[in-house]
């Protein structure tokens, strides 16, 4: 009746039902149909997705500015710049928020090295730490012997999971619309990418409660309306002796360390809200090594199935399970893979 040639793969209870109607009763009928719907192999391939979090929310915070950056790449963006250009590289600091980025033809791994060389090494010192996604070009000899040589460790977030980089993902959202609300004839974009930055920069970051730029240079930047209307802050700075100008700029230094000591507050704090939130949402499931399980399928592949495929693939054995919710699969043979996922792209397989 379940999986026959008219079974519906129905749930348990209905499942129960229709056999009742049939004329068939026992006890335990209902837990027994509930069970064997559970265990049926079709309805755990083609079940939903589910949606809530299966571990709560690990934040990750930065202790002093450009100690930590995150790295992405946008594109292909179409239509193409005037230049040709159809590539955007990201880097953010965790702390600041401050963003760099450039625009290229391809995202080879010489640009890319060259990028964290010129743009965030000779700048603003060697960071510590460097999160990237798992793309090739973001992963390759030229960037380990880069690390090796400026002592960064390179982290890698799971594969097809965006969200653990957040704070890039978020800032090439940012990015990409204010490019298009400045851009004129959408072929120069490229133009007009330093202009996006610099507002970017002069803008008040939620999770920090300052801009960036105020958290790097200790002051805020001079805007093109304050010139074209001049604004209380210029026109009394116009006032001062130079003497008087290089006091006030010295005391703005001496308070930004306790400016970034509030920003790095409202941060934590900032943090605590969002984990409330999400961890609400939360429905910790757990895994350990020898579990069989069921992953969710990449929608981003083709399937010649199309409408027909199902929502997991599998079932594969856990073979490690880390802290954080990161785990190590094999699939059936004993063959592990490479690169570890993020429980929430699995669910338990029932035999």
């Amino acid at each position: 009746m379940h999986a026959g040639l008219m079974g519906a793969h129905a749930n348990g209870p209905f499942l129960a039902r229709k056999i009742m109607r049939a004329g068939y009763y026992w006890l335990t009928m209902e837990r027994d149909c509930i069970r064997h719907v559970q265990t049926c192999h079709k309805c755990q391939m083609y079940q939903n997705s589910k949606n809530a979090p299966p571990q709560y929310l690990h934040t990750m915070a930065s202790p002093w500015p450009f100690s930590a950056w995150g790295m992405d790449v946008i594109g292909a963006i179409t239509p193409k710049a005037s230049n040709g250009h159809e590539f955007i590289l990201v880097a953010i600091d965790y702390f600041t928020k401050w963003v760099e980025a450039c625009s290229f033809k391809n995202v080879t791994q010489v640009a890319v090295t060259r990028f964290v060389k010129n743009n965030i090494i000779c700048r603003y010192g060697m960071p510590e730490m460097l999160i990237t996604d798992n793309a090739s070009n973001l992963n390759n000899r030229m960037m380990d012997q880069l690390c090796q040589q400026f002592k960064i460790q390179h982290h890698n977030s799971a594969p097809y999971r965006p969200k653990m980089n957040g704070a890039v993902e978020a800032a090439n959202k940012n990015v990409k619309k204010i490019l298009s609300k400045m851009t004129e004839t959408y072929k120069d974009w490229h133009e007009h990418l330093p202009y996006a930055l610099c507002a970017y920069r002069t803008s008040v970051r939620t999770s920090v409660g300052a801009t960036p730029y105020s958290l790097v240079y200790g002051m805020e930047a001079v805007l093109p309306v304050e010139v074209e209307i001049p604004s209380l802050r210029i026109l009394s700075q116009t006032q001062l002796e130079e003497a008087e100008w290089a006091q006030a700029r010295y005391e703005q230094l001496n308070f930004i360390d306790e400016k970034r000591l509030a920003a790095l507050c409202h941060g934590q704090l900032y943090q605590r809200r969002i984990e409330r939130a999400y961890n609400k949402k939360a429905r910790p499931r757990t895994f350990q090594p020898g579990d069989l399980v069921l992953k969710k399928r990449n929608m981003a592949l083709s399937d010649p199935r199309g409408k027909f495929a199902p929502s997991y693939e599998g079932p594969y054995v856990v073979k490690k399970a880390f802290s954080g919710g990161a785990i190590i699969l094999a699939d059936m043979d004993g063959e592990e893979f490479r690169s570890p996922i993020n429980s929430d792209s699995v669910i338990k397989y029932h035999v």
